[in-house]
């Protein structure tokens, strides 16, 4: 008969196993460490800790023999783990991390909470006076499984996007607005320094401009090889709505070019090369209420912060950014290298439906970290000093059309759609 797993540095080695994988998904996807420590923990840890826990389990599984013992973990963590997924896919909400800090809370109750059988003794206990007789352990899988769903459905009533969530939705019906409604969720005392919910009949030109600060009877963003000519007739400001339109026609650029979309954008930077910025900041939350394109392929909706006294990147903090997608939400840093270079982390969230209703898109920017959300939860964070910006920024919103690929021949239009935009310091 198989004796009972010894209680010793096992316990809490497969509770800390769980969050060790979560803490691991920072690096970037495919990196070492982290393939290591999820696939480890995803395929043995939850099964693991039940085994621990109720050590009748691995005795019914048949005897001493350590390879049974370990199938019997590997499938006691497969039926959790799947149910996690598809509970977190079913909210519309499924990442890696999600799952993992699920499992890894399920994991780290069975591994350390002593759990007791039918008679009321802690599995594996000696009987006292001979009299007492451990009892069967209570369907562990199923109890493994039914804690993951558990927590799973605690995590989507909590986040972004979840129609069950305290927080804002994707329901398409538009997010409260106010700068009370809208309090950073970050730390700290804050006062809100910018404030546009464009509530009036026509974009805010004390507010911004429409085209990047090399404005020159329009514009575009010509490193990075895109479709668009930015024009105001493809910017429409008025009613609680900031609207920026692509639209495929052939216009010719003032720099020589024939650009096959026109779109829009906008920036509280300058009119002109020369000209004085409109808003710069330094260090504060910044964050949006944006609906990105339903059709997403072609198009490369941005939410971001550029140097406003170099005119061009890096650094450069991208808050929110779509390149080809709707589905996940790219947040990433580009800072200069030693070499010159453009250097750059990021991390993507999702999946989530963000062109199906408006969702909040904030960083906070400060001198030791830089923290990005999603309708008010972190998700991802930079703390290194040498890629921090230290430089004031404008403000960037625009509508990119043709990067890495065109939109599919017959697409007529394209929308990104803001509520409102602010700007918070300490």
């Amino acid at each position: 008969m198989m004796r009972p797993p010894p209680r010793t540095a096992a316990r809490p080695a497969l509770a800390l196993l769980g969050w060790a994988a979560l803490a691991s998904t920072v690096p970037a996807a495919g990196s070492p460490l982290r393939v290591a420590l999820t696939g480890g923990f995803l395929v043995i840890g939850p099964g693991a800790a039940v085994l621990l826990a109720r050590p009748t389990v691995a005795r019914t599984a048949g005897g001493p023999d350590g390879l049974a013992a370990a199938s019997l973990a590997v499938a006691l963590s497969t039926a959790p783990a799947a149910l996690t997924a598809v509970a977190l896919l079913g909210c519309h909400v499924f990442s890696v991390g999600a799952a993992l800090a699920a499992l890894a809370a399920v994991t780290t109750v069975f591994a350390l909470v002593p759990h007791r059988t039918r008679r009321g003794r802690p599995a594996g206990a000696r009987p006292r006076h001979g009299r007492w007789r451990p009892g069967r352990a209570r369907r562990p899988a199923g109890g493994l499984a039914a804690a993951a769903l558990l927590v799973s459905a605690a995590a989507c009533s909590g986040t972004p996007g979840t129609a069950g969530g305290s927080g804002p939705t994707g329901s398409g019906t538009g997010l409260p607005t106010g700068a009370a409604a809208n309090r950073p969720p970050a730390p700290g005392t804050w006062r809100l320094v910018f404030d546009d919910e464009f509530t009036g009949s026509s974009l805010d030109t004390a507010n911004w401009t429409t085209c990047y600060d090399w404005n020159d009877g329009g514009c575009t963003n010509a490193g990075n090889g895109e479709d668009q000519w930015y024009q105001p007739g493809q910017v429409k400001a008025g009613g609680g709505r900031l609207t920026l339109t692509a639209q495929p026609r052939t216009v010719k650029g003032s720099d020589g070019r024939t650009y096959p979309w026109v779109s829009g954008m906008v920036s509280t930077g300058r009119d002109s090369w020369n000209a004085e910025p409109r808003h710069t900041f330094t260090y504060g939350y910044f964050a949006a209420s944006i609906k990105v394109p339903a059709n997403p392929h072609g198009f490369f909706p941005a939410f971001w912060l550029i140097p406003a006294a170099t005119r061009g990147t890096p650094p450069e903090v991208d808050i929110a950014e779509f390149p080809n997608i709707d589905q996940y939400v790219h947040m990433n840093l580009h800072w200069r290298g030693a070499d010159g270079s453009d250097q750059h982390v990021g991390q993507n969230w999702g999946p989530a439906d963000f062109s199906a209703g408006y969702h909040v898109f904030g960083v906070d920017w400060e001198p030791a970290a830089v923290t990005w959300y999603v309708d008010g939860k972190a998700w991802f964070q930079v703390t290194d000093p040498s890629r921090i910006p230290t430089v004031a920024m404008e403000i960037v919103i625009n509508l990119a059309v043709g990067y890495l690929e065109s939109p599919p021949a017959g697409t007529d239009s394209a929308a990104l759609q803001a509520q409102w935009v602010q700007v918070w310091q300490h």
